[in-house]
């Protein structure tokens, strides 16, 4: 295994898990700023008001795009599997 090989893999990992992570993330950064901006123009300071619907977005955004993020790794394992012959010899 060549060290350019070893970097591509490592590409490729990091590029996979940003895209599984990216969604997730961006939606409880998204309703992390909405409950915010309410938060202060309401002067209201409960933490359970900023964790529950945050929580409930993230689960509903890991069913809608659960699917598509299981896809993704499944297909990353397949090509990883299948290129073990060539890595090795």
């Amino acid at each position: 295994m060549t060290p350019e090989s070893v970097m591509d893999l490592t590409h490729g990992a990091l590029v996979v898990t940003c895209m599984v992570a990216a969604p997730l993330l961006l939606i409880a950064l998204v309703a992390g700023l909405v409950i915010g901006m309410l938060q202060a123009a309401t002067q209201i300071n409960e933490a359970t008001l900023s964790f529950i619907p945050k929580l409930l977005l993230v689960a509903l955004t890991l069913v809608v795009a659960g699917p598509w993020m299981l896809r993704v790794l499944v297909d990353f394992t397949r090509n990883l599997y299948a290129g073990i012959p060539g890595m090795v010899g």
